[in-house]
């Protein structure tokens, strides 16, 4: 399938992402000043198994999207490497063109957070589904008859009904969209599947209902998942391992099992303690929002922090934090901290 840099190396992870780095221009348009970044993603190290399901979490702003779409090339890392091993080859991402990236863009697959915005209104439902796997799928020889009935058979297999191909994006709820993204996504049978904070626009009840399908597609289908989510619950109950992300940095990563009971970062605790907050008092959407976009505009640094980047809002900081960055460091098998202070799993 795919022919640059092979290491043919059968017990690789599925995806191995090694020290990524992205920045953007601070100012947009055309008399923008040059020079000013922010550093959305710092350095970010981590794989995913075969079959595994791996969690990036963090708040608004703290690069979790940014590496995400880094891994389909939607942007392009600074720095850094993407190695995807697909039937015992190993290629490097970054240097994927044309046929190639258009090969491996169809065993990883991206499923967007708003499906209002990213399944076009015009189109029927089937046409949502096939319009962007149509030609490859006829160089393999696929009839449209045949398409239509693999279009119907995975709407099924995503909860809804056949006879829902000729309707319209907008007959449908945020939940039936969602479904529909997820249908889409799975059209060109692919290896790995990016959801975008899938569940994080939908009611309580409906975020329940879409991740129980994706625990179906992954048993069924035997595929791995990168979950980017901005709740550290939800992330546990879907993933098998998390990273939390802060400013463009992993700062821990451990088992999802372990991560509840076990998480030891100052910030995995905050995230933690927010969760709660917001389950005893629903009613606090509004200061959650207003957090949320005050913590957004803390973690968009336009320059890198000399020291640890949560050390103007940890408890624990002491003055070394402040001036060394640490590095992320094995406390325990499997669970990975960067912090300087003496934490234990014990």
């Amino acid at each position: 399938m795919f022919s640059i840099n092979c290491y043919n190396d059968a017990t690789m992870p599925l995806i191995t992402v090694t020290n990524l780095y992205k920045r953007f221009n601070l100012e947009a348009g055309f008399f923008a000043r040059f020079g000013r970044f922010v550093n959305a993603v710092n350095g970010v190290s981590f794989t995913i198994g075969k079959n595994e399901s791996y969690g990036l979490v963090g708040e608004s702003g703290c690069g979790k999207t940014t590496t995400a779409r880094m891994l389909v090339r939607m942007y392009e890392a600074d720095n850094g490497e993407i190695l995807f091993n697909y039937q015992d080859e190993t290629v490097s991402v970054n240097m994927l063109k044309k046929e190639d990236l258009r090969r491996y863009r169809e065993k990883v697959r991206y499923v967007f957070q708003d499906p209002a915005r990213s399944l076009n209104p015009r189109m029927s439902v089937y046409e949502v589904l096939v319009s962007g796997c149509r030609k490859p799928l006829r160089k393999r020889g696929v009839t449209e008859k045949e398409l239509r009935a693999k279009a119907a058979a995975i709407l099924e297999e995503a909860g809804l009904n056949a006879a829902d191909l000729e309707k319209r994006p907008s007959e449908f709820s945020g939940g039936q969209r969602q479904r529909i993204s997820i249908a889409r996504a799975l059209l060109m049978e692919p290896e790995l599947l990016i959801c975008d904070e899938v569940v994080s626009a939908l009611d309580v009840s409906i975020q329940g209902q879409i991740l129980n399908l994706l625990l179906d597609i992954r048993e069924k289908r035997n595929i791995s998942f990168l979950f980017i989510a901005h709740d550290l619950k939800v992330a546990c109950y879907f993933c098998d391992r998390i990273g939390v992300m802060y400013r463009g940095e992993l700062m821990e990563e451990a088992p999802a099992a372990n991560l509840y009971s076990e998480g030891l970062h100052p910030y995995t605790k905050l995230l933690f303690s927010s969760a709660v907050i917001n389950e005893k008092n629903p009613d606090s959407a509004y200061h959650s929002e207003h957090q949320t976009r005050r913590l957004k505009e803390e973690s968009s640094a336009c320059s890198e922090p000399k020291g640890c980047s949560f050390a103007t809002r940890c408890p624990e900081a002491a003055e070394l934090c402040r001036k060394e960055r640490p590095q992320l460091r094995e406390i325990k098998s499997g669970h990975l901290i960067r912090c300087f202070q003496p934490l234990s799993c014990e």
